[in-house]
């Protein structure tokens, strides 16, 4: 079976999740534990964990070609090399590897995981995600990161070293008394180290955060609207004029260094979420009981998973949520929305049975009537530079019809 955007579901993602963070940042809500030390014992046990999980997912993939594997957190990085390789291995010998396959590991910048980029390198890793988030001191600081801008420029350094050639670099704007001098001399400095892949975000108060807990005191001084409008317009002009290409709403590369892992999840193709709070979406069901996929979550708790997973047990927070058709369209207009390529009314229609007006007539007509969205010819939408910075008004137009 082919999915919409004609790549073939024979293929599959493994996103891989390790919760274990030196410091927790004060903007994050992911599933993420701090420790002070990532233990041998700790690290053994949670990798037998997951590679026994593997273990008890593979058969909803089975006869798939392994495309990409993703080592994410938390800081997959404080754990050693030899058992990051354990989860490559594991990975690739559970499903077919026909050509390269991409395998990102996330890492902060700091002395101890700089020592160990050699060893990522010959564990199987092709791809470093940095989380570099700014140079500025003050700013690092402020947003509660572990590293200062010396470590980020070192590690860069021994990247290259270390020998891989695809980088790429987390940078975050609009940043609590962050100004646009401050980001125009943070975008300097990344050109100056030319990563073959940048990821842009804006600073967002997640609730339950100890930055939306400031917020609602008022001590949080974050740019205004229009102050992040032009770190945004910053970025985008000065990336697109260094010869990155805009491809996703957030991210930014070289030609041929887009992220392979990434774009799985925008074109909605298979992933395998493996680990504390993972997320998968698994193929459409054969027999027709879940046409649109199945989406599972996993347990946030490191406790609670260990304990599911050593019992010979699933270790989902809740039963599997099959996809209905109104949250798939809604899916798939937001999520290709998103990429600079945008959504192709043909490859919806052949899965939905209509065109996307025949879905959302009204609120098409009104954001290409408001200059948010472009619409082709053949019926096909993208969003438009208008649209692309506000975005989350564009996509709430067909989430809440989806919902």
């Amino acid at each position: 079976m082919d999915y919409p955007d004609g790549v073939s579901a024979a293929t599959v993602g493994v996103y891989v999740h390790v919760p274990f963070c030196e410091r927790v940042c004060p903007y994050c809500d992911f599933a993420v534990v701090g420790v002070r030390t990532l233990t041998a014992e700790v690290e053994r046990r949670y990798v037998d964990a997951l590679l026994r999980e593997l273990e008890l997912r593979r058969p909803a993939f089975a006869g798939r070609e392994l495309a990409s594997l993703y080592l994410g957190g938390g800081t997959p990085s404080l754990c050693r090399p030899e058992s990051l390789a354990r989860i490559v291995r594991a990975a690739r010998a559970a499903f077919e590897v026909r050509g390269p396959v991409e395998v990102t590991l996330e890492a902060n910048p700091s002395t101890l995981e700089r020592e160990r980029l050699p060893g990522f390198r010959d564990a199987g890793v092709n791809r470093l995600s940095l989380g570099i988030q700014s140079f500025d001191d003050a700013t690092l600081k402020r947003l509660g990161r572990a590293h200062r801008g010396d470590e980020a420029r070192l590690t860069l350094q021994a990247a290259r070293t270390a020998g891989f050639e695809a980088l790429s670099c987390d940078l975050i704007f609009a940043a609590p008394d962050q100004g646009l001098p401050q980001l125009e001399a943070d975008i300097d400095e990344l050109l100056a180290f030319a990563p073959e892949h940048v990821s842009a975000y804006e600073l967002n108060v997640e609730p339950g955060t100890p930055f939306a807990t400031a917020a609602e005191r008022g001590q949080l001084a974050c740019a205004g609207e229009d102050e992040a409008l032009a770190m945004w317009d910053a970025i985008e002009s000065r990336l697109e004029a260094a010869a990155y290409v805009h491809y996703e709403l957030s991210a930014y590369a070289r030609p041929g260094f887009e992220a392979v892992h990434n774009q799985r999840y925008w074109r909605r193709q298979p992933v395998l979420g493996l680990g504390v709070g993972a997320f998968s979406t698994d193929p459409r069901g054969s027999r027709g009981d879940a046409p649109f996929g199945l989406r599972r979550s996993n347990l946030r708790s490191p406790d609670a998973y260990l304990a599911r997973i050593e019992a010979g047990e699933s270790a989902e927070s809740e039963p599997a949520e099959a996809l209905s058709p109104e949250t798939a369209r809604a899916e798939a207009m937001f999520l290709s929305l998103r990429t600079r390529s945008g959504l192709d009314a043909a490859a919806f229609e052949r899965e939905f049975g209509r065109p996307p007006r025949g879905f959302y007539p009204d609120e098409i007509t009104t954001l290409v009537a408001q200059a948010l969205l472009a619409e082709d010819s053949a019926g096909g939408l993208r969003l438009t530079r208008r649209g692309q910075r506000l975005s989350d008004t564009v996509f709430a137009n067909f989430v809440e019809l989806g919902d």
